[in-house]
């Protein structure tokens, strides 16, 4: 059972969480990674969910040997793709703009902490209308290390001025999880969809099928 009044703020990812963007990350990634001449598919995407995306790129570089030298022209060939399939499919998941004003509503600060760059930040929250809800966003591009590093989230809670200890994290991935329970914060997971069923994610202190099924638990 959690009990909103024990939580001073809640840090939200965004990909996976706040938005369906794991498929188009795919979609991305692999239009971007097979004009380098790679044989990568979509399911093998499973290796590097929640890494920042120039960890993953230079994850496969090295897997698959590309023998690219520019990594970073990598990098901005998916997030230009990127912009163009969130402008193109943009929509919140199921319950979470309910969750969003309900929290307002309790005085909850909230905040984002995610993999994806400032760019893309801007890009979901624009696009969803949701800007004015979040009283911080960091991009995990701004840290020497990306989740599972819990740099992310520890910045967001100095920012917004709350201990660790008061702040709950909801989170799709393991990487991400366990960043914010490195982070010492509570965590909740509502898996993303299009993952493979991990059974490690079972290390988050809460679970739930859908936001919509968080929000019922903290509004009773």
């Amino acid at each position: 059972m959690i009990h909103l009044s024990q939580f001073e703020a809640v840090i939200f990812d965004m990909d996976g969480v706040l938005i369906d963007s794991e498929p188009l990350w795919k979609i991305a990634m692999e239009e971007v990674f097979h004009s380098l001449g790679s044989t990568l598919t979509k399911s093998d995407f499973q290796k590097t969910v929640g890494l920042r995306i120039d960890e993953v790129i230079h994850f496969w570089n090295i897997h698959e040997n590309w023998g690219v030298k520019d990594e970073q022209e990598v990098e901005e060939a998916i997030i230009v793709k990127m912009i163009e399939l969130i402008s193109q499919h943009a929509a919140p998941l199921a319950g979470v703009i309910e969750t969003l004003d309900y929290l307002k509503s309790q005085n909850i600060k909230i905040g984002l902490g995610t993999s994806s760059s400032n760019r893309l930040i801007q890009v979901v929250l624009n696009e969803l209308s949701i800007h004015s809800y979040f009283d911080v966003t960091h991009s995990a591009e701004n840290e020497a290390f990306g989740k599972p590093h819990p740099a992310v989230y520890l910045h967001v809670a100095q920012e917004l001025g709350v201990s660790p200890n008061k702040c709950l994290v909801i989170e799709d991935s393991l990487n991400g999880v366990i960043a914010g329970l490195a982070a010492k914060m509570k965590v909740v997971c509502i898996p993303e969809k299009t993952h493979h069923p991990n059974p490690k994610l079972s290390v988050a202190d809460f679970h739930f099928d859908s936001m919509s099924d968080f929000l019922n638990e903290i509004a009773q």
